[in-house]
């Protein structure tokens, strides 16, 4: 018997002596009952030795097939591990996140660098989109966005963090410290266009009470009113996320502080996280950086 007949036929004794049936072995290797049958027998015709007791009801193993099953089985066990070890991991492509263009803008993209530095084994591909997720149309796999629109009910869905808004402007926009909104352009969001309102209802300040009085001008993103802010052409409504760079420059204050809207960022994802050492990764990172970019208390 050649070695590569003799480990075909092993395959079939090592099911046969699991299983103590050779009816069980057939069905599980997707071969007929006589198949095992033959190759038993030609395994104990080279052996010379019987390895099973057949009786009515059933086979039993024989002190020699019981020598044999034993030794099948760790060889079998060192093979699977062998073959595993030199198994090419399967090549993932990157990881598409879809964001919202703002965000995207002028939050995401100037981190990147720190998330590629600590998890190089993560690559990620940016999507910029808003709104509701076509993720299998556009082969997204997780999306970050701000609660403001109902998504499916059989997605995956994390929290990272609360929203913070306030109107922000250049600095050179402020008279002895303070800003009067009723003198102010206000500058508006297509896409947000209840932001102001959201503002006014979480803000007590008796100094902004009489803004929206004024001139106003509506631009169709974020990234748009807030580079006309940092212009001097008015004053915006900016998440602490879109305005934290100009912030941090100066190029953009926020004369009355940043305030909850009520809303929220949240990771959407059609498969679990759990499991998914991309997915997880990803979140935390997304979790902590977000964490970093609120106001102080």
């Amino acid at each position: 018997m050649t070695k590569q007949a003799a480990l075909g036929t092993l395959r079939f004794f090592e099911a046969a002596a699991r299983l103590g049936s050779f009816v069980q072995a057939a069905a599980e290797l997707h071969v007929t009952h006589g198949a095992v049958s033959r190759q038993i027998r030609l395994l104990e015709t080279s052996l010379g030795t019987p390895l099973f007791e057949r009786r009515n009801r059933g086979v039993f193993l024989l002190p020699a097939g019981a020598q044999l099953r034993d030794a099948v089985q760790q060889a079998f066990e060192r093979l699977d591990a062998a073959l595993e070890a030199v198994r090419q991991p399967v090549r993932q492509g990157p990881l598409v996140v879809s964001c919202e263009p703002t965000i995207a803008m002028k939050w995401l993209i100037p981190r990147l660098g720190d998330f590629y530095q600590r998890h190089p084994e993560v690559p990620l591909h940016l999507f910029a989109s808003g709104g509701p997720v076509a993720f299998q149309r556009d082969a997204v796999d997780v999306a970050l966005r701000r609660n403001d629109f109902l998504w499916d009910a059989g997605l995956h869905v994390e929290k990272v963090c609360d929203e913070w808004i306030a109107p922000v402007c250049a600095p050179a926009l402020l008279g002895q410290g303070r800003l009067d909104l009723s003198a102010q352009r206000l500058l508006h969001t297509a896409s947000r266009p209840a932001a102001w309102a959201h503002w006014r209802a979480a803000v007590k300040d008796a100094d902004a009470d009489g803004g929206g009085q004024g001139d106003s001008q509506t631009y169709e993103h974020f990234y748009l009113s807030l580079q006309a802010a940092c212009a001097g052409l008015g004053v915006a409504i900016g998440s602490v996320f879109m305005a934290r760079e100009d912030l941090d420059s100066g190029r953009l204050v926020a004369p009355f502080g940043f305030r909850r809207d009520g809303s929220g960022y949240f990771l959407l994802s059609p498969l679990p996280f759990d499991g998914d050492a991309r997915r997880t990764t990803l979140l935390r990172w997304l979790r902590e950086q977000m964490g970093q970019a609120l106001p102080a208390p």
